[in-house]
């Protein structure tokens, strides 16, 4: 796929809908040979709307207007460009924990949770939060998770866990508020209410950090995994992470993890995945695969917001 149909992608199937102002950037960005241009002098994985739009929010540049975006982007690039370089989209959305919730807790309990591609850790605490999936309501608390549930077998107690670690290339740390700049800058422009509930979980977080460890996804996983509790379920978890892998290194991953006692629960795009065979998403809209042990069980939204069940 070419930059600018990478980002008019984004536009018409990620953002439709979920965030105008980034519909609009991307849009505008697929049909502006300038900035186009700079984006095809990074490494492919660099060239990311996301990425992008991220940095110049983080560097306090204007994402709501396509004309004051190219401008900045454009006069500002020796000052973006490292940043592209350097950063990674880890963006940490607890609202992830909904549409994983009902895999985790019908698991034999207690749970030992492992995430790859964990960012700072803010996934690992499903049993920490409260969840609303219409009227059904679950657990008590700060941040409250909003998921709209179809077809869903939803669980009556969240799950137990008694262990929990992540492996990312490059850990985040809640008490660190230059990573949890970065963070926020992640978050979509409109999307107030995912501010809030990062800053919810980061003060959770924060009181209790989980093990992170730097490190590869293939190359780092078995260490990690062999210092689960031997009497806890072993689960090996990510959202969309996959896709920032090089296929080879996904193939080696999977074959990996099926290895690994336990479980292995994935929430990515059915093209990363390499799902075969599934029904219809419920809208044309980006949807990512729900798999426990690599089989399909739901189209979920990309921060969590909904959870189509159909396995």
């Amino acid at each position: 796929m070419t930059t600018a149909a990478r980002y008019a992608t984004f536009g018409v199937r990620e953002a439709h809908g979920v965030s105008p102002a980034y519909e609009r950037l991307a849009l505008a960005v697929a049909q502006d040979d300038e900035v186009l241009a700079l984006l095809e002098a990074l490494p492919p994985a660099k060239r990311q709307p996301n990425l992008l739009f991220s940095v110049v929010r983080l560097l306090g540049g204007p994402v709501e207007e396509p004309a004051a975006f190219h401008d900045y982007v454009v006069a500002n690039w020796p000052a973006i460009e490292p940043e592209m370089r350097t950063r990674w989209t880890q963006t940490n959305e607890p609202g992830r924990c909904a549409v994983l919730l009902p895999v985790l807790a019908a698991l034999p309990q207690p749970l030992a949770l492992l995430e790859v591609g964990a960012s700072a850790g803010l996934c690992l605490y499903p049993d920490r939060y409260a969840y609303r999936y219409g009227e059904h309501l679950l657990g008590a608390g700060e941040p409250v998770l909003d998921c709209v549930a179809t077809g869903v077998p939803l669980p009556d107690r969240r799950p137990e866990v008694v262990w929990r670690a992540g492996l990312d290339l490059n850990p985040l740390d809640v008490t660190d508020p230059a990573d949890v700049a970065w963070l926020d800058a992640l978050i979509w422009p409109e999307h107030t209410h995912r501010r809030a509930r990062l800053r919810a979980a980061a003060a959770m977080v924060a009181a209790d950090p989980p093990l992170l460890v730097r490190g590869d996804v293939v190359d780092d996983l078995p260490a990690l995994a062999a210092q689960a509790p031997a009497d806890a379920t072993l689960v090996v978890f990510h959202s969309s992470v996959l896709y920032l892998v090089p296929e080879p290194r996904r193939d080696a991953f999977a074959e990996l993890v099926r290895g690994l006692p336990g479980h292995w629960v994935a929430n990515e795009t059915p093209e990363v995945l390499g799902c075969d065979g599934l029904p219809e998403p419920p809208s044309e809209a980006q949807h990512n695969v729900l798999a426990l042990d690599g089989k399909p069980l739901a189209w979920t939204r990309g921060h969590g917001q909904a959870l189509s069940w159909f396995g």
